[in-house]
């Protein structure tokens, strides 16, 4: 099998792939064509189908599709121009080749996890967490399988969990650093934050925004979910929950970035540059996964803002 990862400019390949999206688009000289983003458990590449002849059978979005093409570079990036395609066959292909996953073990992540959920002494804070991840078989199964993004970071399989684990720990840290912080809050907001993302997205291999997650988003419709859940618990606080949702609501640290509100607890910010750390150092991590190893310049990447570089090996 030929993994995306592991394609090069110049290739010949003929290979099975998720078709995660179809377009049909014109050339500037109205000649029609297709467009599309292919995946497997590696990654995605754009392809194009110039040349829509009789090799090129019918076949739509979220189709497993057998392709020949070569590979060739556009704009620093590798592409596909397919040259045939075809529906594949049920028996060609097994499904968990075409779902990008966590390279941690999701297992070990989630018992991580739960660790620092036990740490959480406020008996409020420590209930509602209980409800949510232990006691809630159904919502804590599809929290540790689910995406943390359609594409921009974390786009895989127990993305979510791995990316809620980074921004946990991290702000587990800052609570080290910096005595001030009230660490029961801001572990508890640090688990909960991105909750809203199990029904904004999709499962796999869609794994696209629902109709719900397009219409509020995940930020507000964690904020509903943590406000349903506190009213549960007898005597729950409100002023601890105003502030917890606050953190969720504010997790995103401006409002061009989606937050609904802007950090005015500690808390909200130390929360809200864990989330962006992890978020972005995860974009360059994928950046370096999708090129070529060594120190090449990778191109201009809209979301640094900057033409990216792979940092030279350390000399041994």
């Amino acid at each position: 099998m030929y993994y995306i990862n592991e394609l090069r400019e110049g290739e010949m390949i003929n290979a099975i792939y998720l078709c995660k999206s179809k377009q049909t688009l014109q050339t500037k000289a109205g000649k029609n064509y297709y467009s599309m983003l292919l995946q497997d458990k590696t990654g995605t590449i754009d392809a194009k189908v110039w040349d829509l002849n009789n090799g090129i059978a019918h076949f739509e979005a979220m189709d497993y599709i057998s392709i020949t093409a070569q590979v060739v570079s556009f704009q620093n990036n590798l592409q596909l121009n397919v040259k045939q395609v075809r529906k594949a066959q049920e028996g060609e292909y097994a499904v968990a080749d075409y779902m990008p996953c966590s390279e941690y073990d999701t297992d070990a992540m989630y018992q991580e996890l739960l660790g620092l959920m036990k740490s959480v002494k406020d008996k409020y804070l420590h209930q509602l967490l209980e409800n949510l991840f232990v006691k809630d078989k159904a919502f804590s199964e599809a929290f540790q399988k689910h995406s943390a993004a359609k594409s921009m970071h974390h786009g895989f399989v127990g993305g979510l969990l791995q990316h809620t684990l980074a921004v946990t720990k991290m702000c587990d840290f800052y609570t080290s650093q910096y005595p001030v912080l009230n660490r029961d809050l801001l572990i508890t907001a640090a688990i909960c934050h991105d909750l809203g993302k199990v029904e904004e997205l999709s499962d796999f291999p869609e794994n696209d925004y629902t109709d719900e997650g397009q219409l509020v988003g995940h930020i507000v419709m964690c904020t509903i979910l943590l406000d349903r859940k506190m009213k549960e618990i007898e005597g729950f606080p409100i002023k601890l929950g105003n502030e917890l949702k606050h953190c969720v609501l504010a997790h995103h640290g401006e409002l061009e970035f989606g937050s609904p509100k802007k950090p005015a607890l500690i808390e909200a910010v130390a929360l809200s540059f864990a989330d962006n750390t992890d978020a972005k150092i995860q974009m360059f991590i994928e950046e370096l996964n999708s090129k070529d190893e060594g120190g090449n310049w990778m191109g201009f990447n809209r979301c640094f803002e900057s033409n990216l570089r792979a940092t030279s090996k350390p000399n041994v």
